[in-house]
């Protein structure tokens, strides 16, 4: 551990993961969770991913299949027990830290993108809404998996511009 922050030590790193991941409204990468982590000096990546580890082990944290994390009942109960242990520095930082991350997982849930493949080739499944209305709901078939994977990466970085631009030619004179 580095002795630059307020983390110190091994209860320290696994509390402050603890803490962001009940915060955030769903399942976040290593890299996000490691920036987030940052807000204290005293975070080295080797430790947290360490510390990350034996946390899913123990069944604090579960990993997705996307290799994301999200926080299990065992880990909001046991975090929710000692979390005033932090200091209320690293609890205000991480929460201004994680500010911008859970915007980022909020949209993300509102866009929804999948592929299904058959004899014929594959179609793109895209869907766009803003939590309670379904604004949007395509599927174009697209050939190849190759060509299928561009336009969900595409639609996925901008959904709601893409979403305007439909609108837009759906509704020309």
């Amino acid at each position: 551990m580095n002795t630059n922050g307020l983390i110190h030590n091994e209860t320290d790193m696994k509390l402050l993961i603890l803490y962001i991941l009940k915060r955030l409204p769903g399942p976040v990468d290593k890299e996000s969770l490691f920036e987030i982590c940052v807000c204290d000096n005293g975070v080295e990546y080797f430790d947290f991913s360490d510390y990350l580890h034996e946390l899913v082990e123990n069944g604090h944290i579960a990993e997705t299949d996307e290799e994301e994390y999200v926080i299990t009942g065992k880990g909001i109960r046991n975090g929710e027990a000692v979390e005033s242990s932090l200091p209320k520095s690293v609890r205000v930082a991480a929460d201004r830290a994680l500010a911008p991350v859970a915007v980022e997982i909020k949209r993300h849930d509102l866009i929804k993108t999948s592929e299904t493949k058959d004899d014929n080739g594959v179609t793109v499944h895209l869907s766009v809404s803003d939590g309670e209305v379904s604004l949007l709901n395509m599927d174009i078939y697209c050939g190849d998996e190759a060509r299928a994977h561009q336009i969900r990466r595409s639609f996925r970085k901008k959904a709601e511009e893409k979403y305007g631009k439909i609108l837009e030619l759906l509704t020309e004179k």
